[in-house]
């Protein structure tokens, strides 16, 4: 089944992969920015997010936002993925690098990373919610740990409902879906690449981005100051212009 997606615009196409905090709808504030600037915006709903159900067999991610692009006849694109979307986003351009021109990651997550002090302490808090059947409290946790000092009441809101949607969207699956796994190598991107991380996010991100720095072929690393791990909906007055510029460059 096809994953749930929206495309707007025209021109050379952009691939935005949501966080897995949240689903596709947190790239509201940069699609009219993209499409103005002339730019086919394409974004996706993992599976077991936003209008994507849980998938009852064997899937892999980034073979299904492939199957999209192919239904959309889209062969060369540029990723923008956040948190868990770069991760997909990343096995993406490491399996097909002749089809992706340019790789924007924001806060991203990797497989295989050995998570923190801070981020197996977060797991645990929100595992106790869930465990207790308490959907709400286990969304608010997120917005607030997810969020960085500059983000607004409406964002905050906007990633809670999100969250609590994901919750209800996987809550109760008997059993998880078994996703299919691919030997890839980092090495193999050849895209234009750049690792953005956020100062007010757990240190996990910014290790997981230098790591990625030192493996990825001519990647370039940006800290912002004022971010949290959700830069592109916190403050996308001041994202958008490092996305737009950067994919003026492909």
């Amino acid at each position: 089944m096809t994953i749930a997606h929206d495309v707007a615009g025209d021109g050379p196409a952009v691939l935005l992969l949501h966080s897995t905090v949240v689903d596709r709808r947190m790239w509201d504030p940069q699609v009219p920015a993209l499409v103005e600037a002339g730019f086919r915006a394409i974004r996706c709903d993992l599976n077991g997010f936003g209008d994507s159900p849980v998938p009852t067999g064997l899937y892999n991610d980034a073979d299904d936002v492939l199957a999209v692009l192919s239904s959309l006849a889209v062969d060369d694109f540029a990723i923008v993925g956040a948190s868990g979307g770069g991760r997909v986003a990343l096995e993406i351009a490491a399996r097909r690098p002749s089809r992706v021109t340019a790789l924007l990651l924001l806060c991203t997550a990797v497989g295989g990373f050995e998570r923190g002090p801070e981020l197996r302490a977060f797991g645990e808090r929100e595992d106790a919610l869930l465990e207790a059947g308490d959907l709400d409290a286990a969304a608010e946790l997120n917005a607030v740990q997810w969020l960085g000092p500059e983000a607004d009441q409406k964002t905050h809101a906007a990633v809670r409902e999100m969250q609590r949607h994901v919750f209800d969207v996987q809550w109760g699956v008997d059993e998880e879906p078994e996703q299919r796994t691919y030997e890839y190598d980092l090495e193999a991107v050849t895209a234009r690449t750049l690792l953005v991380t956020g100062a007010h996010d757990l240190p996990d991100f910014r290790r997981i981005a230098d790591d990625l720095a030192s493996v990825i072929p001519g990647a370039k690393r940006l800290e912002l100051a004022w971010a949290g791990h959700l830069p592109s909906m916190e403050r996308p007055d001041l994202l958008n212009p490092v996305l737009l510029d950067f994919l003026a460059l492909s």
